[in-house]
């Protein structure tokens, strides 16, 4: 990954950002456990936004999510030194899935390799989503998934 941003396809997402989201974030701490209450976050959040924007999540949209959800918080657990945050945002078109962590370093994507050990989330996280784009900020690193929903 570069330092601004990497996306799985060249097209642009369509559509301009809403300023009326469902957002919802957490901090972790690292702590046993922290990967699957992040998943438990990201099944609370879908489940409101179907019920409250009556988003149409198409039929693996809920697995990927949940995928990439546990890929990025097992980075930012594994490679950060201190806690991280999770964001999710959505509303009927698209959600994002936002992970900022203390590390200045940018994932590495890989080419793939079957018989390579290791170092394949960021592979897989981009082969699920629409957009993947990683840039350092201030407090470290955000690396943000989206996914385009069915309308």
């Amino acid at each position: 990954m570069n330092e601004q941003a990497t996306s799985r396809s060249d097209a642009p997402l369509q559509g301009s950002p809403s300023t009326e989201v469902l957002l919802t974030a957490e901090v972790f701490d690292g702590e046993p456990g922290c990967i699957a209450q992040a998943r438990a976050l990201a099944d609370r959040f879908l489940a409101r936004l179907v019920a409250e924007w009556l988003a149409v999540l198409g039929e693996h949209t809920r697995s990927d999510l949940m995928l990439a959800v546990s890929e990025l918080v097992t980075n930012a657990d594994r490679y950060s030194h201190g806690p991280y945050l999770l964001e999710l945002e959505g509303d009927a078109r698209r959600i994002s899935v936002t992970v900022y962590d203390s590390s200045t370093a940018l994932p590495v994507l890989y080419s793939p390799d079957p018989a390579r050990l290791g170092g394949h989330g960021m592979e897989i996280v981009v082969a699920l989503c629409d957009r993947v784009t990683a840039e350092r900020v201030p407090v470290g690193k955000r690396i943000r998934a989206e996914f385009m929903l069915s309308t």
